[in-house]
């Protein structure tokens, strides 16, 4: 009766739509289920963003329409966080727009700048978003490959020369879902520079930048030598301080490509709740202690988790940043086939690396979302198996 149009025709199947049927009749068996395939922090928001929203919404001054680009205040501390963290400076008015969530600025940017047949420079495997704006503006996807052997960065010597002219965008993500590869300011530099050279508008996904181990520091795109030239970074408060169902995030970067993107939202969206503004203001501000004591957490997973899967016999690469693990698959075992072994014979739940993109073949992702206690038994479940 209702035809669907062909943008949401051309969409790649769901990613989590196979797994979620198999978690369904194995949870009909009464086999109790250790989810490590969805990237939602467990650990909870902190006490003090959450006694800033409370006290926010008691006022009735924000209880009506936000600005459409986002509270000057929120936007004031985003420009401060963003020159205390990264020594980049910003113009709060005219380079920062807050957004509801990273994800809904990347999925709405290419409808600002992609015309239909346009090209886009998309990482493979990557976060399904980016090809998704890229369709329903009606581009196309130009799909950069990201291999072990390249430490997981897009080879931008391989992609044709008669592609980069066409391309409006770049995407890219660093640290990286779902590889949790991280990059240097250097490649950060010839990205800028590729970018300045083909007229491409760069988009950097930095969700992952405050989620770090050992010490280590993310850069960010901005850094880069002319980076505010060509592009603009997404950033997202729902990774750093657990703030997913909050739906707050921002971009900045680029004059021209913020106020691109606020165009578009100012005829799709109405703004963000103003008392979600004013914790994001409390976040950015506030004692940076919370951040630190999360990071030791995932990390304390991490090292549990690489360290029991290779007791099992699976390679897994030690990350520097992200809550992922990518871990490559048994010798013989295709990615959807270990994930399906993992969940049926063991009730353990990860993301097939098929999943995110043709290149992902042969690993599989884990997200350490669940406590100590629960990852262990995953150990002792997959141990148990003959892999």
């Amino acid at each position: 009766m209702f035809e669907k149009a062909e943008r949401l025709k051309q969409l790649p199947p769901y990613l989590f739509k196979e797994i979620d049927r198999k978690k369904a009749e194995i949870k009909a068996k009464g086999v109790d289920i250790i989810d490590l395939g969805v990237g939602d922090p467990d650990l909870p928001t902190p006490r003090h963003i959450i006694e800033e929203m409370k006290r926010a919404v008691e006022d009735p001054a924000n209880h009506r329409y936000p600005s459409y680009s986002g509270m000057n205040d929120f936007k004031t501390a985003v420009a401060d966080w963003y020159r205390e963290r990264f020594g980049v400076d910003l113009d709060p008015g005219r380079e920062v727009v807050s957004l509801i969530g990273s994800k809904e600025g990347l999925a709405h940017v290419p409808l600002a700048f992609v015309n239909p047949g346009d090209l886009t420079l998309v990482p493979s495997p990557a976060y399904p978003v980016y090809h998704i704006a890229t369709l329903f503006a009606g581009g196309q996807s130009y799909f950069m490959p990201l291999l072990s052997k390249n430490n997981y960065l897009p080879d931008l010597k391989e992609i044709p020369e008669s592609v980069a002219k066409q391309a409006r965008l770049l995407f890219m993500n660093y640290p990286n879902n779902p590889t949790a590869a991280v990059a240097d300011i250097a490649f950060f530099d010839r990205v800028a520079a590729f970018a300045k050279k083909y007229d491409i508008m760069v988009c950097h996904d930095a969700a992952y930048t405050e989620m770090a181990f050992d010490g280590y520091q993310p850069p960010s795109f901005l850094q880069a030598d002319g980076a505010k030239d060509v592009g603009m970074e997404f950033h997202s408060l729902s990774k750093t301080f657990n703030m997913t169902g909050w739906r707050i995030g921002f971009a900045v970067g680029n004059e021209k490509a913020v106020e691109g993107l606020g165009a578009v939202k100012s005829n799709v969206d109405s703004g963000v709740f103003q008392a979600v503004q004013m914790a994001g203001i409390k976040a950015l501000r506030g004692d940076n202690s919370c951040v630190k004591e999360m990071n030791r957490v995932y990390q304390e997973r991490r090292d549990i988790m690489v360290e029991g899967l290779r007791d099992a016999g699976l390679e897994a690469a030690v990350p520097k940043a992200t809550f992922y693990l990518w871990v490559k698959a048994p010798e013989g075992s295709t990615s959807t086939q270990i994930a399906g072994r993992l969940l049926e014979e063991a009730g353990v739940v990860v993301t097939p690396g098929n999943g995110f993109g043709e290149p992902g073949e042969g690993y599989f992702r884990i997200a350490l979302t669940q406590k100590k206690q629960r990852l262990s038994e995953a150990l002792e479940r997959i141990k148990g198996m003959r892999l």
